[in-house]
């Protein structure tokens, strides 16, 4: 037999059950199974990395867990029920589908003969997204008057948020015109931050100079990364990757010589280094 979404539904309900439940589980609340639900969603990523179509099936189902976790705190909390997270999801995804539902209902479809180009479909749906914005309520009367980067979520990956404002602000105009003044500001980070530096030795300049100065590098190089349209978090990732290879690989090759890391000088293994480097490229 197979087992279904409600049985899973059915599963969470007697996990958090008083008296029979599982205690760890009892104990959850919302903000502290966060973390959890973080992992779960980088664990798909890796599985789907590796192609991993075993584990990526696994992964998808802790993932749908967490779902059904919070799903399970809003129902007792007589906050939403799974049903209102489905229900939500389905009437957004249709109201910002009208090239695939032009009537808004799941039935309706599109004449595949006037089907609207690729640069309408995208001006729709930042237009749905922003009236969505402009409709929804605010957290509290201390929150931040309205704005057009509203909904970007503060809690994303500094490197993944910035490439969120950066497109929400250069859909409304402000941009760079082209690639050319985004290299002219990178190199004025780069002194900026030289001399941040300089002053932090000598004592001289705000604490956070430094901090700031680097944070200020690192989102211009996103902006870079926007215009070449490479996702910088996968050319980070990437080159995390490239690192690890080439620094295993370097421990591989002291093993097999009997040879201690620790002991060795930089200019060592930067010569192995190299010649790692010289076997990939000749690959």
């Amino acid at each position: 037999m197979s087992y279904s979404l409600e049985d899973l539904k059915f599963l969470m309900a007697r996990l958090r059950k008083p008296d029979t439940g599982c205690p760890w589980d009892l104990k959850q609340t919302f903000d502290s199974i966060v973390p959890h639900t973080l992992e779960e969603a980088y664990e798909v990523a890796d599985a789907i990395e590796r192609k991993d179509y075993g584990d990526i099936r696994d992964e998808l189902g802790d993932l749908l867990f967490q779902v059904i976790f919070y799903s399970q705190l809003g129902a007792e909390e007589g906050r939403f029920e799974f049903a209102d997270v489905v229900d939500g999801i389905v009437r957004k995804l249709l109201r910002r589908h009208p090239h695939v539902f032009p009537d808004g209902t799941l039935e309706s479809e599109v004449d595949p003969d006037n089907r609207p180009g690729d640069d309408e479909i995208r001006a729709s749906w930042e237009r749905i997204k922003a009236e969505e914005r402009a409709l929804a309520p605010k957290q509290s009367s201390a929150a931040l008057s309205a704005s057009r980067l509203d909904g970007i979520a503060r809690t994303l990956p500094a490197m993944a948020r910035a490439e969120k404002l950066q497109r929400r602000a250069a859909n409304h105009g402000f941009d760079w015109p082209d690639i050319g003044p985004v290299f002219d500001k990178l190199h004025e980070e780069i002194d900026e931050l030289k001399e941040a530096w300089s002053n932090s030795l000598s004592g001289e300049g705000p604490e956070d100079a430094v901090e700031d100065e680097l944070g200020d590098l690192l989102f211009v190089c996103v902006n870079l990364a926007r215009f070449m349209k490479v996702v910088p978090e996968k050319a980070l990732h990437r080159t995390n990757h490239k690192f690890e290879a080439r620094f295993r690989a370097i421990e591989s090759h002291l093993e097999q010589q009997g040879r201690d890391m620790d002991s060795e000088s930089l200019e060592a293994l930067d010569q192995i280094w190299q010649a790692v480097k010289g076997v990939e490229k000749r690959r």
